[in-house]
């Protein structure tokens, strides 16, 4: 008898080839049979209308603190994820001495917008090296996690301080390179760097200070392992990107690794500014090297109040300073000193065309109910005045607890994200899942991409989109035995509604330690998530199952490594 039958679903089995129907058996957790089945199972699904695919695989994450105390990753398995891969842009856990750890802290807060009172809640700091990280999240795990390890921690584990002041000694490299050895022996994915982000104080990460021969002496030990290198270029610059995407094919070249390099994304202000990278991509390709240019789904929308730093600011200093080093009385007063007010709306002068158009999405007032859902545009005639003094006045008004909303700011050119999800060099990723949790939510890219490019626009195959999402990338990341749906391979499956696939608008909810809240997004249309040969979540009867395994696992180990602690 078998575990587990899909029965008469319309298979799209993750190879690009047409849908076929089938039934799908399963035995411990691999797919077992596919065909005719008449045989009977301890459990049935009727997938009848329903497609059958392969789980889908999120290449870029930052799940890494919030799979210690939720190893669903939620809501991403409900939307059909069973495999994540946190561990970017030079962040991750470990390897991280007990002195280091508030300083990781501020790196997360700072880049992935992480709040302070999540760790100090919601984490019980009882580890200090990769392997010992890998044992903790193992406990409850329902997702399958592909961890990177990343170079800003590597280089604090062996530095210390010097870490952010200076580059690397030959015997610290050396001493880099075992350290990275073991966590890769431990279960690491690959190696992540950065060479744009800063620190909560605004100074360049650690992995920013190290120079070309100790990137590459990491890249010869990821060589040892075929394992990836993943990079955060200078993405605002296509002649920067370029440059960089020129250093890693010369290194996926010497040491065959695959690398990735995200975000890369239209840009309203230079649509054709792809191209030109695109370009690069495709003459280095033609050498023989591998450099995966991460493309996500969905248009870029952001969210913010002034109660947290927002990086929609980043790029106007005089307000980012304000919300990142300043208290809440500190911003409270800044809005209300007319002087100080001044300064900041003669800045703001830079984003003119954006202050119109972002929309008051919540307030908490009942006086400032009737705004919610109007841009800033139409609030400041109401108001008889502008857009930013609108913004200023609402936020004091709310005690800073007026939230905003700037709606598809790029990546909203459908002809030219179409193209380049479709380009068969494209890697689809940079869903940033797990971070930016006040700023957007991420969840459901995937929902997104079968929803508005295959159903609605016409303008990919089903089969081809599930490719993108499945075994193109399981293939890139050299994750075994996953990504298709065939007989030996492990059973992580994603059964879905072709019609009504989707995902669901942002909504707001508390549900981070120390009474944190975030933005996520619902799915819509996916029925039963299956990892690891057990239903992990259903529509009927949400979370359930847990064997979620750590993918590519400890050297020399199975990839199955079954269910969770």
């Amino acid at each position: 008898m078998y575990d587990l039958i899909i029965r008469q679903g319309n298979v799209v089995d993750g190879s690009g080839l047409p849908a076929y129907t089938a039934d799908i058996a399963v035995k411990d957790n691999r797919i077992a049979r596919i065909g005719r089945i008449a045989e009977s199972a301890t459990r049935e699904i009727d997938a009848e209308g329903k497609i059958v695919a392969p789980g889908f695989i999120d290449p870029h994450t930052h799940f890494d603190a919030q799979l210690l105390w939720d190893g669903c990753a939620k809501p991403a398995l409900s939307h059909g994820v069973t495999t994540i891969v946190p561990g970017n842009c030079s962040l991750s856990l470990a390897p991280l001495k007990p002195d280091h750890r508030m300083r990781l802290v501020g790196m997360f807060n700072q880049i992935e917008e992480m709040p302070y009172k999540a760790f100090r809640e919601g984490v019980v700091w009882d580890w200090e090296t990769f392997a010992e990280y890998i044992t903790r999240i193992r406990k409850g795990l329902a997702i399958n996690v592909a961890p990177l390890v990343g170079h800003s921690v590597i280089r604090l584990w062996v530095m210390n301080d010097a870490a952010t002041e200076r580059t690397a000694t030959d015997e610290e490299i050396a001493e880099m390179q075992d350290v990275l050895r073991e966590c890769l022996d431990a279960g690491a994915a690959g190696l992540s760097t950065s060479y744009v982000d800063m620190d909560e104080t605004l100074q360049p990460v650690p992995s920013r200070y190290a120079d070309a021969r100790e990137v590459e002496a990491l890249a010869e030990v990821l060589g040892e392992y075929g394992r990836m290198l993943q990079i955060v270029p200078e993405f605002y610059d296509p002649d920067l990107t370029i440059a960089r995407l020129d250093q890693l094919a010369e290194l996926s070249i010497k040491y065959s690794i695959p690398t990735t390099f995200s975000p890369l994304f239209v840009n309203s202000d230079n649509v054709d500014a792809v191209d030109k990278v695109m370009d690069r991509v495709d003459e280095q390709f033609a050498r023989g090297a591998r450099v995966w240019p991460q493309v996500q789904t969905r248009p870029i929308d952001i969210s913010f109040s002034f109660a947290v730093p927002s990086l929609l600011f980043i790029r106007i200093p005089g307000w980012y300073r304000v919300m990142r080093f300043g208290t809440h009385e500190d911003i409270m007063n800044t809005f209300s000193d007319a002087g100080k007010r001044e300064a900041l709306i003669e800045e703001a002068k830079v984003y003119n065309d954006l202050w119109p158009i972002l929309v008051l999405r919540q307030v908490k007032t009942e006086a400032n109910q009737k705004y919610v859902g109007k841009t800033l545009g139409e609030i400041a005639k109401m108001r008889d005045t502008t857009p930013v003094e609108a913004m200023i006045d609402l936020s004091l008004e709310e005690d800073l607890d007026a939230h905003f909303l700037a709606a598809s700011m790029g990546h909203n050119n459908d002809d030219k994200v179409v193209s380049l999800l479709k380009h068969p060099r494209v890697h689809i990723g940079a869903s940033d899942g797990g971070a930016h949790i006040l700023s957007f939510s991420t969840y459901g890219d995937t929902g997104y991409l079968l929803a508005h490019f295959v159903r609605d626009l016409k303008t990919m195959r089903l089969e081809d989109a599930v490719k993108k999402v499945t075994s193109d990338t399981a293939s890139i990341w050299g994750i075994p035995e996953r990504g298709l749906l065939q007989p030996g391979y492990i059973a992580d499956i994603a059964i879905f509604d072709p019609e009504t696939i989707d995902r669901g608008v942002e909504k707001f909810v508390q549900d981070v330690p120390g009474d944190g809240s975030r933005y996520v997004r619902d799915s819509h249309g996916v029925d039963t998530v299956i990892v690891g040969g057990g239903i992990a979540w259903s529509a009927k009867e949400g979370y359930q199952e847990a064997r979620g395994a750590v993918l590519p696992g400890e050297k020399g180990s199975q990839p199955e490594l079954v269910a969770a602690e």
